[in-house]
């Protein structure tokens, strides 16, 4: 029976949170790319994508290869053009053979973990990126990530690369793109936006996405995600908003009338419609009027606690139930403690252990080859543990910091209860 190999990871799946993309973020140094990449901006702001419509370099796709190998695509999406991830190293391989009774584990371990195993079971291909993206939209994407499927836990996370890297990968991911004389360009002229609302909401689109800003539609409830297909199909929608952005006029109406025929495997459903008919819906989903983007607060930052915090609460409620999976001990996973650890997805070894005690304490690894402890206090006063954690509420609310990456990477950001507490710990000492 196979277990030491990825107990680290499951550590994380006892609280139902994990995420298989991170770095050392204490310090702004962390943001630095690892070797071999080449660009020297690893902290790219929203300022600095490049907005769809907007020209972007062409890229270089040969070495967006290697950037995709480098940065580890392959351990999440499928469709890199890269051989897959060895099973003890896919993430979400991993989760998905937990999910389905096929990891070797004792019977209720395995209960405990699907009881709680939300994250990272579907994320989507990469296959036909070129039949379905824009170019720069993609670059653009790379670059300041934000909230594109509502129902999956997981967004794509803030990765160590500028904007000459996000036009190679760019480049790469929409090497294959079909000739136009193979899909002829399909004009929206004539139309009709009113008619397609009237189809979207008669054939039920909105049961698995989201179409924010536009007012008014029919609310059809989320199918239960029963079935693999059914729950992929439900967490992997986009939200509809960004489809005038992503996507071409002509893709979307071949997307449409027949997924799979672009992207074999999909979970998007073929939906029974004339060519007619989806001309019309994709003239209401690129026209329609979007109300702006709700804003996003940062939450509130509470006092601290005058009650006493030990480290195994923390550790409980913070530490084993995200924090492990990217920092954790490399002797329970054949020497992978993760890129927060041992390094990976771009990211050069920090050193950072946060699945003990002492491992917090030794802190993490500068550019420099020093150690340096993430309970100092950075630039705006918080300890760089927790100033991390800020800048992860700060970047759901569109404010991300080019100097640091915030934590948990590409989850959602801990609570405000949860932070006061990591705060209050050390505030105290830190005491077992």
């Amino acid at each position: 029976m196979r277990v030491r190999p990825l107990l680290a990871a499951l550590f994380a799946l006892a609280s139902g949170a994990a995420a298989c993309s991170s770095e050392d973020a204490r310090a702004p140094e962390s943001t630095a790319p690892a070797a071999p990449l080449s660009a020297s901006d690893g902290g790219a702001t929203a300022a600095a994508a490049a907005s769809p419509a907007a020209a972007a370099p062409p890229g270089d796709a040969a070495h967006g290869q290697r950037l995709v190998a480098e940065l580890q695509c392959n351990r999440c999406h499928d469709g890199t053009g890269q051989a897959p991830a060895p099973r003890d190293a896919h993430c979400v391989q991993c989760h998905q053979d937990i999910a389905a009774g096929r990891f070797q584990a004792p019977a209720a371990a395995m209960k405990r973990w699907n009881e709680n195993l939300v994250q990272l079971r579907d994320v989507p291909s990469l296959a036909a990126a070129g039949d379905r993206l824009r170019r720069d939209w993609i670059r653009g994407f790379l670059l300041a990530p934000h909230d594109l499927r509502p129902r999956l836990h997981a967004t794509m996370p803030r990765l160590a690369i500028g904007p000459e890297q996000a036009s190679d990968i760019a480049a790469y991911l929409t090497r294959d793109r079909r000739e136009r004389r193979e899909r002829p360009t399909t004009s929206l002229e004539g139309a009709s936006a009113a008619r397609g609302r009237e189809l979207y909401e008669a054939k039920g689109c909105g049961t698995c996405h989201a179409f924010t800003g536009v007012t008014g539609l029919s609310t059809v409830a989320p199918v239960k995600p029963m079935e693999k297909e059914t729950r992929a199909a439900v967490a992997l929608a986009p939200d509809l908003r960004h489809a005038r952005d992503r996507s071409e006029p002509a893709d979307l109406v071949a997307w449409v009338l027949d997924p799979g025929a672009i992207k074999p495997g999909t979970p998007m459903p073929q939906v029974p419609m004339s060519p007619a008919e989806a001309r019309d819906i994709v003239a209401f989903v690129a026209t329609a009027p979007l109300a702006p983007p709700a804003p996003v607060s940062v939450p509130e930052r509470l006092p601290l606690l005058s009650r006493r915090v030990t480290y195994d609460e923390v550790d409980r409620r913070v530490f084993r139930g995200t924090c492990r999976h990217c920092h954790s001990e490399p002797d329970y996973a054949l020497g992978d403690g993760g890129p927060g650890n041992t390094g990976g997805f771009g990211f050069k070894p920090r050193g950072l252990n946060l699945a003990t005690y002492e491992g917090i304490a030794a802190g993490y690894v500068d550019d420099q080859g020093e150690r340096r402890s993430v309970f100092s206090r950075g630039p705006g006063g918080a300890p760089r543990l927790v100033a991390a954690l800020l800048a992860r509420q700060a970047e759901e609310a569109g404010r991300a910091d080019p100097a640091a990456r915030g934590m948990p990477l590409g989850l959602p950001a801990l609570g405000g209860e949860e932070i006061q507490l990591v705060e209050s710990w050390i505030a105290q000492g830190r005491p077992q």
